[in-house]
């Protein structure tokens, strides 16, 4: 009995070596799942909320301006953008910043992160005060987190004060949760004002319900941001499916179940309808159908052109913006 299981775990094995096509193979996870690790790092030193991947609507160009994280305490809101270079990382005389790694045959030019952050910043508070939320003067700012320890800057005294180095980043301690090291006061800027607590309530409603990237969570602590456009697969499958949409759903999470590390056949779909009837406040109420492993979500990141095709069977949860 034991030698034919292992016979077919190797079947299996090398079915899934030679005819599994799943889009997730090729791609780059890394700036995506250095953003989480940022924020939930964030979140452990300074307490507070934490929102990634936003998307806030830009009164002035019409479009929607996508923020890395906001972070939110008594004390400050800060939008923090990540960038996730490696190599040799200068300044150009314009203002750029000019990325080489070894093995590259050509250097990458990359916008001001700090002029980019400003702007998100500036565009986040026009949106938060168009929803009822004036905020005090200097309460909200800017950081540019550089997480990668694989990044070498050159001249570093010419990078903007916003910008957190590497060794900068690692040096912070769960003790300077209360308090923000000397160097990190003077970058944020803000003055100790405590916010009456209704208001504080009401910028922690308002992000929360802000538009965000979809998100996908992936085995193997992987995550992808973008677009969920529909499901691909069996006519009864993507029929049992069809409640999933942003309008109705807010999160969709996966089940299944296996012996030996074999893929199951079938799997359990759960997710959770919107309540619009309160604020978010009220346990999710999950519904369950079931389908075929081999259905397929089609979903396109944010940084790319490509609609990628992701089986269910990859995916822990999906999460949608409303």
């Amino acid at each position: 009995m034991w030698l034919a299981v292992l016979c077919g775990l190797v079947i299996y094995k090398l079915f899934k070596c030679f005819f599994y096509d799943d889009d997730t193979m090729d791609l780059e996870y890394s700036d995506t799942n250095a953003l989480f690790s940022v924020a939930d790092r964030l979140k452990k030193l300074y307490g507070g909320n934490v929102y990634v991947g936003l998307r806030i609507p830009d009164a002035d160009t019409g479009s929607r301006q996508s923020i890395d994280i906001v972070l939110v305490t008594k004390g400050e809101l800060v939008v923090v953008s990540v960038k996730n270079f490696s190599g040799l990382v200068s300044v150009s005389t314009g203002g750029n910043w000019v990325c080489e790694s070894p093995g590259r045959h050509r250097a990458k030019h990359h916008p001001d992160p700090a002029v980019e952050a400003r702007k998100q910043a500036s565009v986040l508070e026009s949106y938060l005060g168009q929803r009822g939320v004036a905020l005090p003067e200097g309460y909200i700012t800017c950081k540019v987190i550089l997480p990668n320890p694989k990044l070498c800057m050159f001249s570093e005294s010419s990078f903007p004060s916003e910008v957190i180095t590497y060794e900068q980043w690692v040096q912070l301690k769960p003790a300077s949760k209360s308090m923000l090291s000397s160097w990190m006061k003077s970058a944020f800027r803000a003055e100790k004002k405590e916010m009456q607590e209704s208001v504080h309530q009401n910028l922690d409603f308002i992000l929360s319900t802000a538009p965000i990237w979809d998100r996908l969570e992936l085995k193997g602590n992987k995550y992808i941001l973008g677009e969920f456009l529909e499901f691909k697969g069996k006519q009864e499958d993507v029929q049992a499916l069809r409640n999933i949409r942003r309008s109705k759903v807010s999160r969709m999470a996966i089940q299944r179940t296996s012996m030996f590390g074999l893929a199951p056949s079938r799997l359990q779909v759960l997710f959770a309808e919107r309540d619009y009837r309160s604020e978010g406040g009220s346990a999710l109420e999950w519904k369950e159908v079931n389908v075929r492993s081999s259905t397929e979500v089609l979903f396109q990141p944010e940084s790319s052109s490509k609609i990628r095709k992701i089986k269910l069977a990859s995916i822990i949860s999906l999460t949608l913006s409303a």
